[in-house]
């Protein structure tokens, strides 16, 4: 270490070179101003390259910053500062600017105490203010996020026990203050009653820990007003003190509402507010599942179809919507309700004895005959028929409770309507609703084991081979276990009723696509498909659809569906909105069943299609009835007006082919039905081989 008679002119030289300060030297009595080499060096100047003059560093000075420093030197010389200290900018010798920072004094006075020398020195600190601007824009961002995403920022000093809210926070909690510091008790009195525990324990959490602490919670402002906020909260130690909690606070009262309003769409039906079905299905196995006894009625609406056909389907949702208020208003606060589909409709009503069944069903009754129909059918009444089932054993199905109060219904339907029944096993039937409760399930087993089998049926233009429309329509057969193929007249409407309809037709359609997929591909066939109401009322029913076409490469253009009118009477909105998507897609829509119900022509105005497959019950005597002639007649002239095909079913005899080819039905768009058979033959005889084995899984 060097010794304190070393540390000469040299030794203090080397130090203020080591540490890069750029010394000054200022003598005011000849204006001279001295500057070091290490001054000149950080301006980018070799020795002797500045001329050294008073003002030197003045006219160096950035512009905007002259006024400043020359009046942070000139308040010192006044007396009115200790020292001078400031920051400015200099030019560099490349023409860029340095910042430094100016730190100096009087170091001599005359004998007057006048000053008469100043000394100082000036850092390079271009670093720290690119790291301060810098930071700058980092907190203007950030600013700017925390505004975007309504976002607060508040902590809380442990040692001061004070709070600080900026002022988002005080607008979120309504508070009216000019200044972030709040009184440390001042969030509490904010809390709903219900979550205060919860709340303050998180808030609590942050100081066992580094980790950031997430907590929901409601508050009531002074105006009474109920809201729901989230914090993120951290302790931040600090070795002067305590510490600090850190945290956020955001507004999310309108995201907690939509996040109700969806798990209550995800419950209940969108036209009535009832419980939907699944919903019910589960809180039915909740209530079995307590071993009490309870009821589950089966409510079917009777007359319904007849209502839509007479006053159009905004009639029926009308007639809907009453019949549930009506229900919901006859039923005690115990008594849960649900639109199951269409017009039926089920309560589930625990601790109840046939008594009670009674009074309760009586009531439906009236309350369903009171329905408001509007004035577009005043003239009409609807009624309804119920089945009751009574459940006491923990063991039981959902299905079968169901099936059970479903058979019942049955009965009061086949007794006259406009009444109840109560399910009773030594009177029910072999084709009871238990039995098409287990056919139903049956069905989905059969998609998993191979047991569904896909037919088709060649639709052939009169007099004409199917080689020139190659137009295949696709059914489904089920082979019980014993080996039986079970008619579609059975497993179809047990798989409709008990919800398991809008499967079984994915599995139709990607069964089939992807089989023959290369087939349509090639332009060797087309397929059409049957849709449910249940698929017709699926939202994500085009997105499974196309997603299949894409694993498939089967083309849009080779696929055609078909809905009748009593799918697009359950959902008429729906049925709409299919129709518009697949003709977007370039996919063939034909209403089947034509001419069945009175809403048929209403359908066909509201639905641009391709084709109109005319209800059987008109065609299969059509030899003998002048009247179905003329219907015939009349719906093929609209459908050759509007450019759609006509599909005749039910051609079993010679003398309906003749007719029909004498009517002119056949005039390029009349076609017939041929016999189902297995869909792999009629594709081999398109000459396209299937691209799967058969029973791949959907």
């Amino acid at each position: 270490m060097a010794d304190k008679k070393d540390r000469n002119g040299e030794f203090w030289e080397l130090a203020l070179e080591r540490a890069h300060l750029g010394v000054w030297d200022w003598d005011l009595r000849s204006g001279d101003c001295f500057y070091s080499a290490m001054w000149s060096q950080m301006l980018g100047y070799g020795e002797g390259e500045l001329v050294e003059a008073s003002d030197l560093w003045l006219q160096l000075t950035h512009p905007d910053d002259r006024e400043r420093a020359v009046a942070s030197g000139e308040r010192h010389i006044a007396g009115l500062t200790d020292s001078i200290e400031t920051e400015l900018r200099l030019k560099h010798k490349s023409g860029h600017w340095v910042w430094v920072l100016d730190r100096g004094g009087v170091v001599e006075r005359d004998a007057e105490g006048r000053p008469v020398r100043l000394m100082g020195v000036q850092t390079d600190i271009t670093k720290q203010k690119q790291a301060e601007a810098e930071l700058a824009q980092v907190n203007v961002r950030f600013r700017l996020a925390l505004a975007a995403s309504g976002t607060g920022i508040w902590h809380h000093d442990l040692a001061a026990r004070k709070s600080y809210w900026d002022e988002r926070t005080r607008e979120i909690f309504g508070l009216v203050a000019e200044t972030d510091e709040v009184s440390q008790d001042l969030w509490h009195s904010y809390l709903h009653p219900d979550d205060r525990a919860d709340a303050e324990r998180a808030h609590l959490a942050p100081l066992q820990t580094q980790k950031v602490v997430a907590v929901q919670y409601r508050i009531i402002k002074r105006d009474g007003e109920i809201r729901h906020v989230e914090s993120l909260i951290r302790f931040i130690a600090d070795a002067q003190s305590s510490g600090q909690i850190l945290g956020t606070v955001r507004d999310i009262t309108e995201a907690k509402q939509r996040e109700q309003e969806l798990a209550r769409a995800a419950r209940h039906d969108a036209l009535t507010g009832l419980l939907n079905r699944a919903a019910f299905d589960r809180l039915l196995a909740e209530h079995i599942a307590t071993a009490r006894p309870l009821a589950v009625f089966y409510v079917d609406l009777d007359y319904f179809k007849a209502l839509n056909d007479f006053a159009g389907h905004a009639t029926g949702d009308l007639a809907l919507k009453s019949v549930a208020e009506g229900i919901l208003g006859c039923l005690p606060p115990s008594v849960h309700a649900a639109r199951l589909g269409g017009d039926e409709f089920a309560l589930l009503v625990p601790d109840c004895d046939a008594a009670q069944a009674e009074r309760l069903a009586g009531a439906v009754l009236a309350a369903v005959r009171d329905a408001d129909l509007g004035s577009t059918a005043a003239s009409r009444k609807l009624a309804a028929s119920i089945g009751i089932a009574f459940v006491s054993d923990e063991n039981t199905a959902v299905a079968d409770a169901l099936a059970c109060a479903d058979d019942a219904c049955y009965a009061a339907k086949a007794a006259g309507r406009n009444r109840f029944a109560v399910f009773s096993h030594e009177t029910t039937s072999g084709s009871s609703g238990l039995n098409a409760a287990r056919l139903a399930a049956d069905t989905v087993d059969a998609m998993e084991d191979g047991r569904l089998k896909l037919f088709g049926q060649e639709i052939h233009r009169l007099g004409k081979p199917w080689q020139e429309s190659r137009h295949v329509e696709v059914l489904v057969r089920l082979a019980g276990r014993n080996g039986r193929l079970i008619p579609p007249g059975e497993f179809i409407p047990a798989a409709e009723r008990f919800g398991v309809a809008s499967r079984l037709d994915r599995w139709i359609i990607r069964t089939a696509l992807s089989l023959h997929g290369p087939a349509l591909k090639s332009g060797a066939l087309t397929l059409g498909f049957n849709l449910s109401a249940q698929t017709l009322s699926d939202p994500q029913l085009w997105d499974f659809v196309d997603a299949v076409i894409d694993e498939t490469g089967a083309p849009h253009s080779g696929i055609g569906f078909e809905i009748t009118e009593t799918a697009a009477v359950t959902n008429f909105a729906a049925a709409e909105q299919f129709v518009r998507k697949a003709r977007e897609r370039r996919c063939r829509v034909s209403l089947d069943d034509f001419g069945a119900g009175m809403s048929s022509f209403e359908y066909l105005r509201r639905f641009p299609v391709d084709a109109i497959k005319i209800d059987g019950s008109f065609i299969e005597h059509i030899a003998e009835s002048g009247f179905d002639r003329e219907i015939v007649s009349a719906i093929s002239g609209i459908a050759r007006s509007l450019g759609c095909s006509v599909v005749a079913e039910k051609i079993e005899e010679q003398d309906a082919l003749d007719i029909l080819r004498d009517m002119g039905v056949a005039f390029g768009q009349g076609f017939l039905l041929h016999r189902p058979e297995p869909l792999d033959a009629i594709v081999a005889r398109a000459g396209v081989q299937a691209a799967l084995p058969a029973g791949r899984r959907a």
